[in-house]
């Protein structure tokens, strides 16, 4: 096979997060080949085959009969993808899973069980950490920017994506953890959600998670998340990483240079096309102090974010079919969303609990 082929997938679901993929799949046509939808419903198939102009299927064997996909993307509901990816490891052909994997913890303990019986390979889309300034904030931690961390605050994403950041930043794999937690009513204007903001937005009360996770030998993390985060411009993002030697705060990081000066840095972000600039409309890189942290790897697509991260993960998953490394291997996105699920827990019954070792639970 040629190495620098597009590399060939195919996407079961065909909802808001199916999306995603579509677009990174037209912005970057040299790197990514869909070969089609595997969408149940004929109608929503035909509207995604009238706007898009990939084909659609009603099952997966149906489109394997076509096409000649190296890997599945499942993008399905919640509830539905548990079942979605027993199926799909029946074909035989590696799966990259959207979060979470399963919906409980008898459902993930199957899953896993199922793709080892199977001799499975199943990856999970977990994106937070590739984000752009996320990112760069791993990397200055990996050069000992901070020192060690220790201690985080996070009030950046739910569940299952923000205990893999709080993985991330703290260098974590599978520990015990003792989880304490309280549900709070932030009172906000409505923000809507995916389909927009309301036309007349009222204030509601909406559940904020606060939540203490303790992983021993001095390593806490304070967790704190309202909904209204995603889509709400007065419900912004916080992030704190402490380490013994500076710390991260933000868009900022604390520490001293070489000659034991304290310095205060941003994590300055570079975009394309502003000002005149002609090469067109894209993030470029991040920058701290003299050193690039980040470069944009999707770069010169005109991707967000989030995109950005998500096709990232697409081309470490083609790379990991034709012989490359895990991007990111079940057992961390089972965990992430273990953790979560503790942390929901915690916070609904005002209740300690403890993240126990799994069946996933294996040396990194």
């Amino acid at each position: 096979m040629d190495s620098a082929a597009p590399y060939r997938f195919a996407i079961v679901g065909g909802g808001w997060r199916a999306e995603f993929f579509l677009r990174i799949a037209a912005a970057l046509p040299e790197r990514f080949r869909l070969e089609g939808l595997v969408v149940r419903d004929p109608d929503k198939g035909q509207a995604l085959e009238g706007r898009w102009g990939y084909p659609t299927f009603r099952t997966p064997g149906a489109l394997l009969e076509r096409t000649r996909p190296e890997f599945f993307v499942s993008s399905v509901s919640f509830g539905a993808n548990f079942e979605v990816n027993l199926a799909l490891l029946e074909t035989g052909l590696p799966v990259i899973t959207e979060t979470p994997p399963a919906a409980t913890l008898e459902q993930m303990r199957g899953l896993w069980d199922a793709v080892q019986s199977h001799g499975g390979r199943m990856q999970v889309a977990e994106q937070f950490h590739r984000q752009p300034l996320h990112a760069a904030r791993l990397a200055a931690i990996h050069q000992g920017r901070i020192g060690t961390p220790h201690t985080a605050y996070l009030s950046v994403s739910h569940g299952y994506h923000g205990t893999s950041l709080i993985r991330h930043f703290l260098g974590l794999g599978f520990e015990e953890a003792r989880i304490m937690g309280a549900l709070w009513q932030d009172r906000v204007l409505d923000p809507g959600g995916r389909n927009g903001p309301p036309a007349d937005p009222q204030v509601q009360a909406l559940p904020q998670q606060v939540a203490l996770l303790d992983f021993g030998d001095g390593r806490h993390v304070v967790f704190d998340f309202v909904g209204a985060q995603y889509f709400s411009p007065i419900r912004t993002q916080r992030v704190a990483i402490r380490g013994d030697r500076g710390e991260i705060v933000d868009h900022m990081l604390f520490a001293y240079d070489d000659a034991g000066e304290p310095l205060a840095l941003p994590f300055q972000r570079h975009v394309a096309g502003p000002n005149g600039n002609l090469e067109g409309h894209h993030l470029k890189g991040i920058q701290l102090g003299e050193r690039w942290l980040y470069h944009n790897p999707l770069a010169p697509a005109r991707l967000s974010d989030e995109e950005i991260a998500i096709g990232h993960l697409l081309g470490d998953m083609g790379e990991h079919v034709r012989g490359g490394a895990e991007p990111y291997p079940l057992r961390f996105g089972l965990q992430d969303h273990y953790l979560g699920l503790l942390i929901r827990q915690a916070c609904e019954t005002g209740q300690p609990v403890v993240a126990r070792p799994q069946p996933w639970a294996t040396p990194l």
